[in-house]
């Protein structure tokens, strides 16, 4: 009977472990980072990271409203690019998303934010039957139409994004199908291949976790 008793206290206790361990984790940063020093409130300096961060942004979205990161400002949001005509990894990479969106709609801390990187076809009137097809038209989920040179420079130097226009792919463009997870400080905290369904449960699973964060 002692042995039970030990066994079932030394079962709770690796219990209670875990879940302590689980409610503390917390998702890392992506990105560059550099020392700076900085002043605490009471005038103390000291050595803090300072993390790469998603910049100030402006394009128009699938109404033709120019739209800036003021619309995801003090949000999570889940970030990735696209373009509507795409037959290889954007139909399963949204159809993927899609069930992200529905998990969170009703969450007005969580956001989603999807840039097309065909500006010459994907023009806002293209975007808005796209996302009324899709099933997600809305202001909780962006589709965000730029110039070129804005949209590129945004994917790869900012959301480690790879994309490009390509005249030997299937499609004439080429782009890596990750959806990246943006705290409510612009840093990438989370990169999931939209066509794995087991990466985009990860992202499900991530979003709590990156929610908890602000408030403890």
């Amino acid at each position: 009977m002692n042995k039970i008793i030990a066994y079932l206290a030394t079962s709770l206790l690796a219990v209670s472990i875990f879940s302590a361990c689980k409610q503390e984790r917390t998702l890392p940063f992506y990105g560059e980072r550099h020392a700076e020093t900085v002043r605490d409130a009471a005038g103390i300096e000291k050595i803090d990271t300072v993390y790469q961060t998603i910049p100030n942004w402006s394009f128009l979205n699938q109404d033709s409203v120019v739209t800036t990161n003021k619309a995801t400002d003090g949000k999570i949001y889940v970030a990735d690019f696209f373009f509507t005509s795409c037959t290889t990894i954007c139909p399963t990479m949204h159809r993927n998303l899609a069930k992200v969106f529905s998990e969170f709609k009703l969450n007005p801390d969580v956001m989603f934010v999807s840039h097309t990187i065909d500006f010459k076809y994907d023009k806002p009137s293209v975007l808005k039957k796209y996302a009324q097809k899709l099933g997600v038209d809305g202001p909780k989920w962006l589709f965000l139409y730029g110039s070129k040179d804005s949209v590129y420079t945004l994917a790869e130097k900012n959301y480690l994004v790879a994309v490009g226009e390509d005249s030997t792919a299937k499609d004439g463009y080429i782009h890596q199908g990750y959806l990246v997870l943006i705290d409510k400080d612009r840093h990438i905290r989370g990169a999931y291949d939209g066509t794995k369904e087991d990466q985009v449960e990860q992202l499900i699973k991530d979003i709590p976790v990156l929610l908890a964060e602000y408030n403890k």
